[in-house]
Protein backbone atom coordinates (compact mmCIF):
# COMPACT_ATOMS: atom_id res chain seq x y z
CA UNK A 1 0.00 0.00 0.00
CA UNK A 2 2.82 2.39 0.93
CA UNK A 3 4.65 1.59 -2.29
CA UNK A 4 1.52 2.29 -4.36
CA UNK A 5 0.95 5.53 -2.48
CA UNK A 6 4.53 6.64 -3.13
CA UNK A 7 4.18 5.87 -6.84
CA UNK A 8 0.89 7.75 -6.95
CA UNK A 9 2.39 10.72 -5.11
CA UNK A 10 5.42 10.74 -7.41
CA UNK A 11 3.19 10.66 -10.47
CA UNK A 12 0.97 13.43 -9.07
CA UNK A 13 3.97 15.65 -8.42
CA UNK A 14 5.38 15.02 -11.88
CA UNK A 15 2.00 15.83 -13.46
CA UNK A 16 1.81 19.03 -11.42
CA UNK A 17 5.26 20.11 -12.64
CA UNK A 18 4.43 19.23 -16.25
CA UNK A 19 1.16 21.15 -15.98
CA UNK A 20 2.94 24.21 -14.57
CA UNK A 21 5.50 24.22 -17.39
CA UNK A 22 3.01 23.55 -20.20
CA UNK A 23 0.52 26.12 -18.86
CA UNK A 24 3.25 28.76 -18.79
CA UNK A 25 4.42 27.87 -22.31
CA UNK A 26 0.91 27.79 -23.80
CA UNK A 27 -0.06 31.06 -22.08
CA UNK A 28 3.03 32.87 -23.36
CA UNK A 29 2.64 31.51 -26.88
CA UNK A 30 -1.08 32.26 -27.10
CA UNK A 31 -0.67 35.76 -25.69
CA UNK A 32 2.23 36.49 -28.05
CA UNK A 33 0.35 35.20 -31.08
CA UNK A 34 -2.91 36.94 -30.19
CA UNK A 35 -1.21 40.28 -29.58
CA UNK A 36 -0.06 40.37 -33.20
CA UNK A 37 -3.25 39.39 -35.04
CA UNK A 38 -6.64 40.94 -35.71
CA UNK A 39 -9.59 39.94 -33.53
CA UNK A 40 -11.15 37.59 -36.07
CA UNK A 41 -7.95 35.51 -36.25
CA UNK A 42 -7.78 35.62 -32.46
CA UNK A 43 -11.32 34.28 -32.30
CA UNK A 44 -10.37 31.37 -34.57
CA UNK A 45 -7.38 30.63 -32.31
CA UNK A 46 -9.68 30.58 -29.26
CA UNK A 47 -11.96 28.04 -30.97
CA UNK A 48 -8.93 25.92 -31.94
CA UNK A 49 -7.80 25.87 -28.29
CA UNK A 50 -11.31 24.79 -27.24
CA UNK A 51 -11.27 22.06 -29.91
CA UNK A 52 -7.92 20.76 -28.63
CA UNK A 53 -9.35 20.53 -25.11
CA UNK A 54 -12.39 18.61 -26.37
CA UNK A 55 -10.27 16.17 -28.40
CA UNK A 56 -7.91 15.37 -25.52
CA UNK A 57 -10.83 14.96 -23.11
CA UNK A 58 -12.30 12.43 -25.55
CA UNK A 59 -8.95 10.59 -25.74
CA UNK A 60 -8.75 10.34 -21.96
CA UNK A 61 -12.26 8.92 -21.66
CA UNK A 62 -11.64 6.50 -24.54
CA UNK A 63 -8.52 5.15 -22.83
CA UNK A 64 -10.47 4.25 -19.70
CA UNK A 65 -13.31 2.69 -21.72
CA UNK A 66 -11.20 0.64 -24.15
CA UNK A 67 -10.39 -3.06 -23.77
CA UNK A 68 -7.02 -4.68 -24.46
CA UNK A 69 -8.35 -7.76 -26.27
CA UNK A 70 -8.85 -6.28 -29.78
CA UNK A 71 -5.35 -4.81 -29.73
CA UNK A 72 -3.74 -8.13 -28.77
CA UNK A 73 -5.26 -9.65 -31.91
CA UNK A 74 -3.85 -6.75 -33.96
CA UNK A 75 -0.46 -7.02 -32.29
CA UNK A 76 -0.26 -10.74 -33.14
CA UNK A 77 -0.71 -9.74 -36.77
CA UNK A 78 1.91 -7.00 -36.33
CA UNK A 79 -0.50 -4.19 -37.15
CA UNK A 80 1.13 -0.77 -36.76
CA UNK A 81 -0.08 1.02 -33.62
CA UNK A 82 -1.36 -2.09 -31.85
CA UNK A 83 1.48 -2.25 -29.30
CA UNK A 84 1.15 1.46 -28.55
CA UNK A 85 -2.59 0.97 -28.05
CA UNK A 86 -1.95 -1.79 -25.51
CA UNK A 87 0.40 0.51 -23.59
CA UNK A 88 -2.24 3.25 -23.56
CA UNK A 89 -4.98 0.93 -22.28
CA UNK A 90 -2.73 -0.65 -19.63
CA UNK A 91 -1.79 2.81 -18.40
CA UNK A 92 -5.26 4.28 -18.89
CA UNK A 93 -5.23 6.14 -15.57
CA UNK A 94 -2.04 8.02 -16.38
CA UNK A 95 -2.95 8.59 -20.01
CA UNK A 96 -6.37 9.92 -19.00
CA UNK A 97 -4.83 12.11 -16.31
CA UNK A 98 -2.50 13.68 -18.84
CA UNK A 99 -5.19 14.16 -21.51
CA UNK A 100 -8.05 15.28 -19.27
CA UNK A 101 -6.33 17.01 -16.39
CA UNK A 102 -3.21 18.43 -18.02
CA UNK A 103 -4.07 19.26 -21.63
CA UNK A 104 -7.83 19.54 -21.05
CA UNK A 105 -7.60 21.90 -18.08
CA UNK A 106 -4.79 23.94 -19.61
CA UNK A 107 -6.88 24.40 -22.75
CA UNK A 108 -9.75 25.66 -20.62
CA UNK A 109 -7.55 28.16 -18.80
CA UNK A 110 -5.75 29.37 -21.93
CA UNK A 111 -9.01 29.70 -23.90
CA UNK A 112 -10.34 31.93 -21.12
CA UNK A 113 -7.24 34.12 -21.20
CA UNK A 114 -7.27 34.23 -24.99
CA UNK A 115 -10.96 35.21 -24.96
CA UNK A 116 -10.15 38.19 -22.75
CA UNK A 117 -7.47 39.34 -25.22
CA UNK A 118 -9.89 38.99 -28.14
CA UNK A 119 -12.54 41.01 -26.29
CA UNK A 120 -10.07 43.86 -25.77
CA UNK A 121 -9.01 43.72 -29.42
CA UNK A 122 -12.62 43.69 -30.59
CA UNK A 123 -13.57 46.63 -28.35
CA UNK A 124 -10.54 48.65 -29.49
CA UNK A 125 -11.28 47.92 -33.15
CA UNK A 126 -14.75 49.45 -32.89
CA UNK A 127 -13.64 52.28 -30.60
CA UNK A 128 -15.22 51.20 -27.34
CA UNK A 129 -13.42 52.16 -24.15
CA UNK A 130 -12.21 49.61 -21.64
CA UNK A 131 -14.86 48.83 -19.06
CA UNK A 132 -17.68 50.14 -21.23
CA UNK A 133 -21.08 48.46 -21.31
CA UNK A 134 -20.45 47.21 -24.83
CA UNK A 135 -17.12 45.64 -23.89
CA UNK A 136 -18.65 43.94 -20.86
CA UNK A 137 -21.49 42.63 -23.05
CA UNK A 138 -19.02 41.28 -25.61
CA UNK A 139 -16.99 39.66 -22.83
CA UNK A 140 -20.04 37.94 -21.33
CA UNK A 141 -21.25 36.78 -24.75
CA UNK A 142 -17.87 35.37 -25.81
CA UNK A 143 -17.27 33.70 -22.45
CA UNK A 144 -20.70 32.08 -22.66
CA UNK A 145 -20.09 30.84 -26.21
CA UNK A 146 -16.69 29.39 -25.28
CA UNK A 147 -18.14 27.70 -22.19
CA UNK A 148 -21.05 26.27 -24.19
CA UNK A 149 -18.76 24.93 -26.92
CA UNK A 150 -16.41 23.43 -24.32
CA UNK A 151 -19.11 21.68 -22.29
CA UNK A 152 -21.18 20.66 -25.31
CA UNK A 153 -18.11 19.46 -27.19
CA UNK A 154 -16.90 17.39 -24.25
CA UNK A 155 -20.36 15.85 -23.81
CA UNK A 156 -20.38 14.83 -27.47
CA UNK A 157 -16.78 13.65 -27.19
CA UNK A 158 -17.65 11.43 -24.22
CA UNK A 159 -20.39 9.77 -26.29
CA UNK A 160 -17.94 8.89 -29.06
CA UNK A 161 -15.24 7.94 -26.52
CA UNK A 162 -17.48 5.38 -24.85
CA UNK A 163 -19.04 3.94 -27.99
CA UNK A 164 -15.98 4.03 -30.27
CA UNK A 165 -13.14 3.68 -27.76
CA UNK A 166 -11.26 1.02 -29.74
CA UNK A 167 -11.20 3.07 -32.95
CA UNK A 168 -10.23 6.26 -31.13
CA UNK A 169 -7.38 4.68 -29.15
CA UNK A 170 -6.12 2.79 -32.18
CA UNK A 171 -6.01 6.05 -34.18
CA UNK A 172 -4.22 7.83 -31.30
CA UNK A 173 -1.78 4.93 -30.96
CA UNK A 174 -0.93 5.04 -34.67
CA UNK A 175 -0.31 8.79 -34.47
CA UNK A 176 1.91 8.33 -31.40
CA UNK A 177 3.76 5.47 -33.10
CA UNK A 178 4.34 7.63 -36.17
CA UNK A 179 5.60 10.53 -34.03
CA UNK A 180 7.95 8.23 -32.10
CA UNK A 181 9.37 6.94 -35.36
CA UNK A 182 9.80 10.38 -36.92
CA UNK A 183 11.06 12.22 -33.83
CA UNK A 184 13.18 9.32 -32.55
CA UNK A 185 11.78 9.78 -29.04
CA UNK A 186 9.81 7.56 -26.67
CA UNK A 187 6.41 9.09 -25.88
CA UNK A 188 4.93 6.03 -24.17
CA UNK A 189 6.61 4.02 -21.43
CA UNK A 190 6.75 0.24 -21.79
CA UNK A 191 3.73 -1.58 -20.40
CA UNK A 192 4.31 -4.10 -17.67
CA UNK A 193 2.16 -6.73 -16.08
CA UNK A 194 1.93 -4.68 -12.90
CA UNK A 195 0.38 -1.74 -14.78
CA UNK A 196 -2.21 -3.84 -16.53
CA UNK A 197 -5.64 -2.30 -16.16
CA UNK A 198 -7.97 -4.15 -13.84
CA UNK A 199 -11.73 -4.16 -14.15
Amino acid sequence: MDNKFKKSLKFSLSIAVITFVLAAIFSVISSSVLSGVIWIIGLVIVFIIVFIGVIFDMLGIAATAAEETPFHAMASEKVAGAKEAIVIVRNADRFASFCNDVIGDISGIVSGTASAVVVIQLANTFGYSEGSTVQITISVALTSVVAALTVGGKALGKFFAIHSSTKIIFFAARVIGWLEKKLKVRLLSNATASTKKTR
